[in-house]
């Protein structure tokens, strides 16, 4: 299925939190952690985001004014350990990449993995997206980390 050399950029984090919850902050509440004015189509406009939790759902930002911006399409929706979604935030779907996000259980919290892959469909831009993506999912995580964390507190 996957080839040797597909380039990946992979992350992983543990959350003191346990694995539904984890899942839940990542999924229903991307809108109040995911930091839109830096990592978004329109990120002066921007004001929501919004994941459907089902398989064909929409990964969407949505503006004040009401504009949405596509960023991909849920392609494996299983609470609490798996999603998976197209991603290809202000370009067409035949440029979209693959983000599989798991969650396991790890103690009493949650290690969360995500693997980002199918940059080849980028062309001659790819290698500069994967540098772009690898610094970009740091900025992103920690978000994450930070919302699900103040669960606990």
């Amino acid at each position: 299925m996957q080839e040797t050399s597909e380039r990946a950029v992979e992350k992983s984090v543990t959350v003191n939190v346990p694995i539904e919850r984890a899942f839940e902050v990542f999924t229903e509440q991307i809108g109040t952690w995911w930091p839109l004015r830096t990592h978004a189509v329109d990120t002066k406009l921007s004001e929501t985001v919004v994941m459907e939790s089902h398989v064909g759902g929409r990964l969407y930002e949505r503006s004040s004014s009401g504009e949405e911006h596509l960023w991909g399409t849920v392609v494996a929706w299983e609470p609490p350990a798996r999603i998976v979604y197209s991603w290809h935030p202000g370009r067409g779907e035949e440029t979209a990449q693959e983000v599989e996000i798991t969650f396991s259980a790890e103690g009493a919290g949650t290690r969360v993995e995500v693997r980002h892959t199918g940059w080849e469909k980028l062309g001659d831009s790819m290698e500069e997206a994967v540098a772009s993506y690898d610094e970009g999912w740091d900025t992103v995580i920690g978000h994450y980390v930070d919302a699900a964390s103040a669960e606990r507190s």
